[in-house]
């Protein structure tokens, strides 16, 4: 351990850091950043003496105590990169010099030998910018490697073949069942529509946006559509036993019986039971009508009955089909303004290359059928369209677009002339949108998976499992999140005067418990209750209790009023989604105090304190953290006060931090913090941590952090 300080210059301020330089430089720009609100990544430092720039690996012992702090723009980072690939491609061997462009290592040196060097913290935007700005010759690569394919595909294929068309065709009759006005009608019904209105608006409301437009809540509905949807239908490796539940192993297949032909099951797999010896049936249904009762199969079944939820709902919808044996959805997002990927099995949005990054899937056909015509998407789930034109080989790709035209006329017939034209029109823009997609990059710092939907026994035999059994949809490179949590705050303070309420009547602790539980119950009522419409009548018995309470219920943004009947009702007493945010935070706060009391004998002023009061808790602060999972485990899930959500990283284990900075840039004397982990994974606590202070800030540093979890905190604070 060597500390160090430093004078660090930005602007017109200095900053006098002590450093342990152990830490390493990415923990040095963190603490930067919470003095001078520049991300790492935009951060650059020069030496003040000599202007050599810093590299992520430097020594912090051996180089200068005096540095200059320079945020560099995102574009001008880019352009930067541009400039240097196109110096070192203007040598006269140009492949030779693409090959002098190095990315710097840990193990790697600087010199002066004219070969650019980028840091470890550039590696990701320089591969983002030498894949935009691909070189003549490259691309010429890429156009003759496609050549080549279609070369290969007219000796492969020798005469035009009808195959691909009639794999195509039945789906076209599929996909007009879900225009069906009575098959609609009961996948609606089956919806849970107001509760996911309401956490379609809560998680707008998280992303600090109380006022969505139409576009926007119609966006977040079908997301929360997508995840009810993984969570109410159920996967099937092999169906229990119809009689007493038990395990089954397959036995073959069955001719189906009419009343399984009438939903459209051509195939009967038949399982017989461990236990009792009894024969299952399990038809393939294919009728969406159906599945919207079984609520169950495999991915077939999944994408079929969705794509029909989406329909029943009004989004513009497609079915997927993979040749490669998957199925699964694309909506059409007016948000967007794109076709958007669903995969209803995996519970994965708008991550088109997770089949072929992830799943390490070989990919040849993928067409989109809609009630409007048949298209070719394949583009949009690529980046290696010269090995995936080697393996279409079923048909010419003049021969494919014509079958696929032909098709698509058929389903337009009787359509008007206006909305021809507009289809046509957003034909032509989707088609340029799937050219730029070849050139595209992606995110590269989100990590997609294998397979999870199935067992694992299964997806490994379709070679679906990806490169890393337990890789999840995660991020890598966080982005900067707001925390829109000062419900949370006004929530833990509505505490302090009810108890210090019950302390001046000099309630015993049994009855502070029983009046918190009361509470409770009220409260629950009006969860269950509509969020439009929340109002409760509380018993005459416990009226005397409600000014215990007024604070709790003015932070949930409830009112008490006296019906006309003389009736007190708890009822909302401005917009809802505020009552829908603070109601689980309270819930859980509650369990908490309830909790936290049964450990004191008695109450007195001087109890009146953390941990059984948390006062003035900080809040509406900006997170930046090293990683996290998606879409749940993102960071700011660590300060929502919700005992159920958590801040997951994936890469834990390997070292990670969160950073929580103040929004008012002022520095917060830390009374106290509170740490909880998740209950689902023991082995992920953390085993230690010690904290220390820099400048006003207090910073903790955990020596092994696995994943974090539910944290409520009173000042700014670092984990790493």
């Amino acid at each position: 351990m060597v500390a160090r300080q430093f004078i660090v210059s930005y602007n017109d301020s200095i900053f006098d850091v002590d450093y342990d330089t152990d830490d390493g430089l990415e923990v040095f720009k963190i603490q930067l950043f919470s003095l001078t609100s520049i991300p790492p990544h935009l951060q650059q430092f020069n030496g003040e003496d000599d202007d050599r720039v810093v590299l992520d690996d430097s020594d912090l012992t051996d180089i200068s105590n005096k540095l200059k702090l320079i945020k560099i723009n995102e574009e001008e980072k880019e352009i930067k990169l541009q400039d240097s690939i196109a110096a070192a491609v203007v040598q006269d061997n140009e492949e030779e010099s693409i090959r002098n462009v190095q990315i710097l290592g840990e193990d790697d040196e600087s010199d002066d030998s004219g070969v650019v060097h980028v840091t470890n913290e550039f590696k990701e935007l320089f591969s983002v910018a030498a894949d935009l700005m691909k070189s003549d010759e490259e691309f010429a690569r890429m156009l003759q490697a496609e050549e080549e394919a279609l070369m290969l595909q007219e000796f492969s294929v020798s005469e035009q073949s009808e195959e691909i068309g009639q794999q195509i065709r039945p789906y076209i009759s599929q996909v007009q069942m879900y225009e069906d006005p009575v098959r609609q009608e009961a996948a609606r019904k089956t919806v849970p529509r107001e509760e996911l209105e309401e956490k379609a608006l809560v998680s707008l409301a998280k992303e600090g946006n109380f006022k969505p437009s139409k576009i926007e809540q119609d966006h977040a509905f079908l997301l929360q559509l997508l995840f009810w949807f993984k969570q109410s239908f159920r996967w099937v490796n092999a169906p229990p036993c119809d009689g007493c539940g038990n395990d089954t192993n397959n036995q073959g297949m069955d001719a189906a019986l009419p009343s399984e032909i009438q939903y459209g099951a051509a195939r009967v797999e038949l399982y017989r039971c461990n236990s009792c010896s009894r024969t299952t049936r399990f038809p393939r249904y294919n009728d969406p009508l159906k599945l919207v009762e079984t609520r169950r199969g495999r991915c077939g079944e999944w994408a079929n009955c969705f794509t029909l939820y989406c329909r029943a709902f009004g989004y513009e919808s497609r079915l997927i089909l993979d040749f490669t044996d998957h199925v699964w959805t694309e909506c059409f997002s007016e948000f967007l303004g794109r076709w958007m990927h669903l995969d209803p099995c995996e519970g994965v949005f708008d991550r088109p290359l997770l089949y072929e990054k992830g799943w390490n899937k070989k990919l040849n056909y993928v067409i989109a059928i809609a009630r409007d015509g048949v298209y070719d998407v394949t583009k949009r789930y690529t980046r290696k369209w010269a090995e995936v034109l080697s393996r279409r080989n079923i048909t010419r790709e003049p021969d494919l677009l014509a079958t696929l035209h032909s098709m698509t006329r058929e389903c337009r017939r009787s359509f008007t002339t206006q909305i021809l034209s507009e289809l046509e029109g957003r034909d032509k823009i989707e088609s340029e949108e799937l050219e730029k997609f070849l050139y595209s990059t992606g995110d590269a710092s989100v990590s997609l998976p294998g397979r999870q939907s199935g067992n694992k026994e299964w997806r490994i035999a379709r070679s679906e499992i990806g490169s890393d059994d337990h890789c999840s949809l995660s991020n890598t490179s966080c982005p900067i999140r707001v925390c829109v949590d000062e419900h949370v705050t006004k929530i833990y303070n509505a505490f302090s005067p009810l108890l210090s309420r019950c302390v001046d009547h000099s309630l015993p602790k049994s009855r502070i418990v029983e009046i918190l539980k009361i509470f409770k119950e009220i409260l629950v009522e009006l969860r269950s209750s509509s969020y439009k419409t929340r109002q409760t009548s509380i018993n005459p018995f416990i009226l005397h209790l409600l000014p215990y309470f007024d604070e709790l219920i003015n932070a949930l943004s409830l009112k008490s009023k006296i019906d006309t009947d003389g009736k007190v009702d708890i009822c909302l007493a401005s917009d809802p989604v505020n009552t829908s945010l603070g109601l689980p935070v309270v819930l859980d706060a509650l369990d908490d105090l309830i909790n936290v009391l049964n450990n004191y004998d008695d109450l007195n002023q001087v109890s009146l304190s953390w941990p059984l009061i948390k006062l003035n808790r900080i809040h509406s602060g900006s997170v930046l953290a090293s990683g996290e999972e998606l879409p749940f485990g993102i960071a700011t899930s660590a300060f929502d006060g919700l005992s159920t959500s958590k801040w997951e990283e994936p890469n834990g284990a390997r070292g990670c931090w969160i950073v929580y900075k103040l929004s008012d840039k002022q520095m917060h004397k830390l009374v106290a913090y509170d740490l909880m982990s998740a209950n689902d994974a023991p082995e992920r606590d953390p085993m230690d941590w010690y904290e220390f202070s820099r400048h006003g800030h207090v910073f903790y540093q955990s020596t092994c952090l696995l994943q974090i979890y539910v944290i409520c905190f009173h000042g700014f604070w670092f984990f790493s």
